[in-house]
């Protein structure tokens, strides 16, 4: 198998953009809890708070694949991408279709 290398650059940069929008999107997610329990109840700034930890908890995700983006184009430059770092055997491209980031091969994952 031959790694189409624009083919995944546009992978990879298409996901970069998926998720760097998904995270201008829930940017207000993120934000500060109101703390007026005039203008919200106890139960609903709980709620609130509560959202806010999984907005949280989602861009941390977000941020450790952009990351991943990032090492998966320092292995496109250096020849790397496509190969399991575990064992060496390539990875399928259907594999690399559903995630472009995947550093490992489905046994080694």
């Amino acid at each position: 198998m031959t790694i189409d290398i624009k083919k995944a650059r546009a992978r990879l940069a298409e996901k970069r953009q998926e998720l760097e929008d998904f995270s201008e999107l829930s940017k207000q997610s993120r934000g500060m809890v109101e703390l007026d329990q005039q203008a919200v109840g106890r139960l609903s700034r709980m709620d609130a708070m509560q959202q806010q930890a999984m907005a949280e908890a989602q861009e941390r995700n977000r941020n450790l694949d952009l990351t991943r983006i990032d090492m998966a184009n320092r292995r496109l430059a250096n020849g790397d991408y496509g190969y399991c770092i575990d064992c060496d055997e390539e990875i399928p491209d259907t594999r690399l279709a559903i995630d472009p980031m995947a550093e490992r091969c489905v046994k080694c994952a």
